[in-house]
C-alpha cells in the first residue's frame, strides 16, 4: 500500500479515492495506459504499468478488511499509523516498528467495497482469480457495512497520523452501490442507488464526499445518459466561476475554495471539464481544463510551478518525511510530477506563519518550505488527479 502524504500513516478511506481516481483514468481510455511505460518493479509483465501500482494499494486496502470468523468480519480497518507523528526527515518504517491498526469504520468498508467492485471488473480479463477476490471481498464489505451503516471513524487526538473522520456515509454507500451493480448487474445495487439522496451528484469531490465517483462510474463504465447530463451540468458551474474571473489567472477556484488541498480541488474541477467534454465533443470544456492545468502550472498569483521540476520555479521542498531534500541532511528531493496540497487561506502552521501567510489573499496563501504541512504537504489523493 501506499503512504498516504507527509507522514507514513496507511488510510483506506484516502487510499480509496486515490485507487479509484487511476482505475477511473484507465476505464475511460485504457488505450492510453500500457506495460513498461512508467519504470516500476512490475514494468514488462504484459499489464499496463497504471493497473499494477493500482493493485499495489488494493493488495492493501484486501488486507485491512476483517477475516471470517472475528468480530465484524467483513469490515476493513479505518487506518494504520504509530501513536506518535514521525520525526522529519526519516526513514520509511521497517517491519520491526511499531504501527498500529485502528478501529473499522463504515467509510472505510464502503471505500472498500467500491474499489474491490471496481478492480473486480477491470482485471476479470487480466487476473480472474484476483479478479474473484475483489468481487467476493466487495460484496462481504457491502453486506458488513450494511450491518454497521453508522460506525463512525474512532477519533485519536494527539496521535501520530490523520483522523479522516466524518459524520455522513450516505455517498459512500451510493459510490458503493453503483461499483458493485456495474460489476455484477444484480438489481438490489441498482435499487439502492437508485433510491440514494445522492444519486447523479456531480459536486467536485474529495475524500470526505466520493457521491460525484460513482456518478462518474456510471457515466464512464455504464453510459448512463442521466449521469452524463449531471457532469456536464457540474461542469457548466465550473466554467462560470472560471468566466466570472477579473484576472488572466483563469483558476477554477473562488476565493473559499483556496483551503487545505486546493491544489486537487482544482484538478479534481479539471476533470469534471474533461469528462465534459468526452460526453459532449464541446471544446469550452476542453479549453477550460487546459487554464486549469496552465493554472497549476505556473499561470497563478505566486507565478509558480506546483508540479515539481516543471518550469524554472517549482515545487521542490515538499512537506514530507522522505522527501525532504535540505541542504547536507542526505534525504532526496521530490520525483518529478509531485503535486503539493497548495494555497491555503487559512495558514495554521509555524512555518506558513513565519513566512507571513497570515492575511495573504488566498490564492497567494503558500510557502515551498519543508514545514508547511497547512500549504505543502503532499498527498496520494492529491497527485492521482495529476494523472
Amino acid at each position: 500500500g501506499w503512504y498516504d502524504a507527509g507522514d507514513y500513516g496507511k488510510y483506506v478511506v484516502n487510499g480509496g479515492i486515490a485507487l479509484w481516481t487511476l482505475l477511473n483514468a484507465y476505464e475511460r481510455n485504457p488505450s492510453a495506459f500500457t506495460d513498461v511505460t512508467l519504470n516500476i518493479p512490475e514494468s514488462g509483465n504484459g499489464v499496463p504499468d497504471i493497473l499494477d501500482e493500482a493493485r499495489w494499494e488494493m493488495e492493501f486496502l484486501l488486507g485491512m478488511q476483517v477475516p471470517d470468523g472475528q468480530p465484524l468480519a467483513g469490515m476493513a480497518h479505518h487506518k494504520l499509523h504509530g501513536l506518535k507523528w514521525d520525526d522529519m526527515p526519516v526513514l520509511p518504517p521497517t517491519q520491526s516498528d511499531t504501527r498500529f491498526l485502528f478501529p473499522p469504520s463504515t467509510a472505510a468498508t464502503l471505500n472498500l467495497a467500491a474499489t474491490a467492485a471496481q478492480c473486480a471488473r477491470i482485471w476479470k480479463n487480466i487476473d480472474a482469480d484476483f479478479a474473484a477476490r475483489c468481487l467476493t471481498a466487495a460484496e462481504k464489505a457491502w453486506q458488513s457495512a450494511n450491518a454497521h451503516p453508522a460506525m463512525l471513524a474512532a477519533e485519536f487526538p494527539e496521535l501520530g497520523g490523520g483522523a479522516y473522520g466524518g459524520g455522513k456515509v450516505s455517498d459512500e454507500f451510493y459510490w458503493a452501490a453503483v461499483e458493485l451493480y456495474l460489476a455484477t448487474g444484480k438489481p438490489e445495487y441498482q435499487s439502492y442507488y437508485s433510491a440514494s439522496g445522492d444519486k447523479l451528484s456531480g459536486q467536485p469531490m474529495f475524500w470526505a464526499d466520493t457521491a460525484a465517483l460513482g456518478t462518474i462510474s456510471l457515466a464512464v463504465v455504464g453510459q448512463n445518459a442521466d449521469a452524463r447530463a449531471a457532469l456536464v451540468r457540474s461542469a457548466d458551474e465550473v466554467l462560470s466561476v472560471m468566466a466570472a474571473l477579473t484576472n488572466g489567472y483563469l483558476s477554477p477556484l473562488v476565493s473559499n475554495n483556496y483551503q487545505w488541498g486546493s491544489n486537487a480541488d482544482a484538478l479534481n474541477r479539471a476533470i469534471l471539464l474533461a469528462l465534459a467534454y468526452d460526453f459532449t465533443s464541446d471544446l469550452r470544456y476542453m479549453d477550460a481544463a487546459t487554464e486549469v492545468m496552465n493554472y497549476v502550472l505556473g499561470r497563478n498569483a505566486l507565478n509558480f510551478s506546483f508540479v515539481s521540476e516543471y518550469g524554472t520555479q517549482s515545487l521542490a521542498h515538499p512537506h514530507h518525511r522522505f522527501w525532504a531534500n535540505q541542504p547536507a541532511n542526505g534525504f532526496p528531493p521530490p520525483p518529478p510530477g509531485t503535486v503539493p496540497g497548495g494555497p491555503n487561506g487559512n495558514p495554521n502552521d509555524p512555518a506558513a506563519i513565519a513566512a507571513g501567510l497570515v492575511g495573504e489573499p488566498p490564492a497567494k496563501s503558500y510557502t515551498d518550505e519543508l514545514g508547511s504541512f497547512s500549504t505543502n504537504e503532499v498527498a496520494i489523493n492529491w497527485n492521482a488527479p495529476l494523472a
